[in-house]
């Protein structure tokens, strides 16, 4: 079994919030876990997304800062 399996989260992308980055190449989303749908949080994603997409988090406590 692979040692890094107990630090992966899924979930799932709830909305899109806005793009970001200088070029507008990271998304700003809110995901919801898979395994407690009462938590939630907002993530900066790289590369296509689309509401629904299941993402794999390595890191689950850290929420990035909000557009403004």
């Amino acid at each position: 079994m692979d040692p890094l399996s107990d630090e992966v989260t899924f979930g799932r992308v709830e909305e899109l919030i806005g793009r970001t980055g200088s070029r507008g190449g990271i998304t700003q989303v809110k995901v919801v876990f898979l395994r407690d749908s009462t938590r939630s949080l907002v993530r900066n994603i790289k590369g296509p997304v689309r509401k629904g997409d299941i993402i794999a988090l390595m890191e689950s406590e850290r929420e990035a800062r909000r557009l403004r």
